[in-house]
């Protein structure tokens, strides 16, 4: 089946359903959709009568950018604007301030162009059904956290919290504004993912998390349209949130 097909039938499944699910618990599996000659002629007459409507929703603008936003290590400008819209959209959907929210790197699957924003480009950007969560995280266990994003690398944190990377170790880290103090107990927004212990965060693992079934593709929807009515543009800036010390 033509993967056009596939999300076209994914659609269908979310206009359908009314009151969103919350998983109890996830397992990911990956599988390879090869091109092919044979057309299924039965599904396209299925799905015919809906291609018109879903071409017209992914078209509808949502926002507009001043600038192409990339991914990149250690941080990036659509990294950056992804991870302060977990942690503010988090703040909104959960009524609870957030002390930083986090944007695994590899979950960025595109960029965002400049010029005019359709909601087709954020299924591009988040194909996945990934689920914007919130945790309860103590200081020692945030500090594991981010050396193992350092480790990575670096991934996108949100503004007002930094660290820099040296020898793969993440120091002078900012939580928030202040220095990480491993005694204190963080507001800490995510994916439930990462909550759930993916790319290797088995330290959040077990970790009690609130789930209100809010998708991060919605998340990213919600931020840029709230900007748009603000009169802002879909901007992300380069801030030294995460950086590189020279050896």
């Amino acid at each position: 089946m033509h993967p056009g097909k596939l999300l076209i039938i994914l659609f269908i499944t979310l206009l359908g359903c009314k009151t969103p699910n919350v998983p109890l618990s996830l397992s990911y599996t990956n599988y390879k959709i090869a091109s092919s000659k044979n057309t299924d002629t039965a599904i396209v007459n299925l799905l015919q009568p809906y291609s018109g409507d879903v071409s017209r929703m992914m078209k509808r603008v949502i926002g507009f950018s001043n600038t192409t936003m990339y991914k990149k290590q250690p941080e990036s400008v659509l990294g950056n604007f992804m991870a302060d819209c977990i942690r503010g959209m988090a703040e909104i959907k959960y009524q609870t301030p957030v002390d930083i929210g986090f944007m695994n790197q590899g979950g960025i699957r595109s960029e965002i162009n400049k010029g005019n924003i359709t909601l087709g480009n954020i299924y591009e950007l988040m194909p996945f059904d990934n689920l914007v969560v919130i945790q309860q995280v103590k200081g020692d266990v945030l500090e594991k956290f981010i050396q193992r994003i350092a480790a990575d690398g670096g991934w996108p944190i949100s503004k007002n919290s930094s660290f820099k990377i040296q020898t793969k170790k993440a120091q002078s880290i900012l939580i928030n504004g202040k220095p990480l103090d491993v005694n204190v107990t963080y507001t800490v927004a995510n994916t439930d993912y990462i909550a759930n212990g993916g790319s290797n965060a088995e330290m959040l693992k077990g970790v009690p998390m609130q789930n209100r079934g809010y998708l991060l593709r919605d998340a990213l929807v919600d931020y840029m349209e709230l900007l748009t009515k603000q009169g802002k543009p879909v901007d992300g800036q380069l801030e030294n949130r995460v950086s590189l010390v020279n050896e």
